[in-house]
């Protein structure tokens, strides 16, 4: 992942308070920490009013997640997480996410969820309302040489 996009480039934001446990001896926020904030932008996606948008009897579960740490978090602060969707398969989706404080983005990350029927343990296809609530977070994007999907 190379290139680095400004927070505006994503449509969906969430912000969130560090707290001084999630530092390390080195000071500054522990890596294990940034995959827990990236988790915030995907289930703010992923739920709408605090209502999954999974079809009844199924949940979301991550299949995939690449992290490319940047730079560093500090405590005290805050960190916008900045989610855009950039595929929509037949039971899963892909999301570009960045971590930004104070403008400065911290991490780019990639992941992929699958709607899972949890009766079954397999994947389920994605119904229409889904489609349509993942929709407005689209965005076209463009890989990197590393495969990542930057926001165009």
């Amino acid at each position: 992942m190379t290139t680095i996009q400004a927070p505006e480039s994503y449509p969906f934001h969430k912000t969130e308070g560090l707290r001084y446990s999630d530092t390390d001896r080195q000071g500054h926020v522990n890596n294990a920490v940034f995959a827990t904030l990236l988790e915030s932008g995907r289930v703010g996606i992923i739920y709408e009013n605090g209502l999954s948008i999974a079809a009844k009897g199924c949940a979301f579960v991550i299949a995939r997640v690449e992290i490319d740490f940047r730079a560093e978090l500090t405590w005290p602060g805050t960190v916008d997480v900045a989610t855009a969707v950039t595929r929509i398969g037949r039971s899963s989706v892909e999301l570009s996410q960045a971590l930004f404080q104070n403008n400065r983005c911290a991490a780019l990350s990639r992941s992929v969820v699958v709607q899972m029927n949890e009766a079954t343990r397999r994947s389920h296809e994605l119904e229409e309302p889904a489609r349509r609530s993942l929709g407005q977070w689209m965005i076209q994007a463009n890989l990197t040489e590393g495969g990542a999907a930057v926001p165009a």
